[in-house]
């Protein structure tokens, strides 16, 4: 091809990708919106975000477990799922999953909208999005976690459009505390601003350039700020006792990439990780060392838990934009096409399709219990403790839920044995007096069994391939 041919194909590829980055973002949310709920923890995080907005704050002691009841518990989350339950109290469903996306959503955004205001090319900004937001699609569903990912990519954002690090102070530190309270995660703000002066420690010790006294005072702010919620220092403990019950329980975001819980996820990140890396070396002088230092750190991170993937996503955004390289004419399109095609998206999706739930969570089996009118202690497959405390606390307390920090390895180990038969159901009934039982057929065979096999004292309200449902019977005491 002549020059003359290639000089004005160049113009026609900047205008194509200046439209589809303007679209991207609404046909982003259009897939986040079209996903299934499927995690089961929002359910008690949302009830409890009721019960601290009736109570106008924080809740410091259990309200749903039976076995723990009025105990101190740890107050993650607690503005997150405060503001959550508000959302959902006003709009509904519909309303709670597109004010969730956009918020998980907007962390991938704005670091976007920062990089293309930095020079970052229509192609390479759209490319940066596009890899980073497929690499962590799997773990999108409406929980707080997105309030973290806003919040880093606003962190972010700043520290690539150039704030100067004093004046960013004045905005980083009201953000890190709202951050800390939204979601416990502001130590992912402490780690990159410590990744980013290290850096710049070693070009000032290196070259002489100006010591990062800025930064280092920022990451020093952000890692106090991980105590400034109502646990104080006691949520070190609290966060441990969470991750190491996590991992216990084969969490798989709490457990390495290599662990045979993540093999499938693994692969699809390693793979992410190598088209990074060969975008990165074919242009390796554009890169930024900081940029590209927070992403390697994020990596390694995501290698030992693979929780921290969903940040080490928004970390290969500038690195990426960045090193590609920008075409030799740039278009830009209107200012408000990309706003009014969200919202034409968040208008019209959710009616083509409606709030659904992925179809492990029985939750018509639970509204069936509901409606039989029972009070007490549910005994529930642990992941379902979660929706049978929206449906029915407080006239329910549960015996199990899906926060693995609430019970003790005792109480796991129990769970197991239950499952495993070693610990039949007049155990159960003695320690937990249950009213009634959502069961796995997986995970609960043999207890369902023993149900099955006492039908004087114990009803069946349903049973499918995902849930088995009882209730026990007028005057069958425990």
């Amino acid at each position: 091809m002549n020059e003359a041919g290639q000089g004005a194909i160049e113009p026609a590829r900047g205008v194509v990708a200046a439209w589809l980055l303007a679209i991207a973002p609404a046909a982003m949310l259009a897939v986040l919106l079209l996903n299934p709920v499927w995690d089961v923890d929002i359910f008690w995080q949302l009830k409890l975000g009721e019960l601290i907005l009736a109570r106008g704050g924080p809740v410091m002691q259990e309200p749903f477990s039976a076995t723990h009841f009025g105990q101190p518990m740890p107050t993650f989350a607690w503005l997150g799922q405060a503001v959550m339950a508000q959302v959902r109290l006003t709009t509904g469903w519909t309303g709670l999953r597109i004010f969730d996306a956009l918020c998980w959503l907007g962390g991938f955004l704005l670091v976007a909208a920062a990089c293309r205001r930095r020079s970052g090319s229509a192609g390479a900004v759209l490319l940066a999005l596009a890899i980073a937001f497929f690499a962590v699609l799997p773990l999108a569903s409406i929980r707080p976690q997105s309030f973290a990912v806003l919040c880093f990519g606003a962190l972010l954002a700043s520290l690539r459009t150039g704030f100067k690090p004093w004046g960013m102070t004045v905005l980083a530190v009201p953000l890190f505390l709202v951050w800390q309270n939204l979601h416990p995660s502001v130590s992912i703000a402490a780690v990159t601003l410590a990744t980013v002066a290290a850096i710049g420690w070693w070009r000032c010790l290196r070259s002489g350039e100006a010591a990062p006294w800025e930064l280092t005072v920022l990451a020093l702010l952000a890692g106090l700020a991980m105590f400034a919620t109502p646990d104080g220092w006691h949520i070190l403990g609290a966060s441990a006792a969470n991750a190491a019950a996590s991992a216990a329980m084969n969490v798989n975001e709490w457990l390495p990439l290599w662990h045979p819980m993540n093999r499938f996820g693994a692969v699809h990140l390693l793979l992410i990780a190598v088209m990074a890396t060969w975008i990165v070396l074919r242009n390796p002088q554009r890169t930024e060392a900081g940029e590209l230092a927070v992403a390697i750190v994020f990596f390694g991170m995501t290698l030992f838990a693979s929780r921290f993937a969903l940040f080490w996503a928004v970390t290969l955004i500038p690195v990426i934009a960045r090193a590609v390289p920008p075409p030799a004419a740039e278009r830009r399109t209107p200012a408000w096409l990309s706003p009014l095609a969200l919202i034409a998206v968040a208008a019209i999706v959710p009616i083509l399709r409606p709030t659904h739930f992925d179809e492990k969570i029985p939750l018509a089996a639970i509204e069936k219990l509901r409606t039989s009118r029972v009070k007490g202690t549910i005994f529930a497959h642990f992941p379902w403790g979660g929706p049978a405390i929206d449906v029915g606390s407080p006239e329910w307390r549960v015996a199990y839920d899906g926060r693995y920090y609430r019970y003790t390895p005792e109480e796991w180990a129990r769970y197991r044995a239950i499952g495993d038969g070693a610990v039949g159901l007049d155990e159960v009934e003695r320690l937990y007096r249950p009213a009634g039982f959502v069961l796995s057929p997986e995970w609960n065979g043999r207890l369902i069994t023993e149900l099955r096999a006492q039908p004087q004292r114990w009803r069946l309200l349903s049973a499918d391939r995902v849930a088995v449902v009882f209730q026990r019977k007028s005057g069958a005491t425990p």
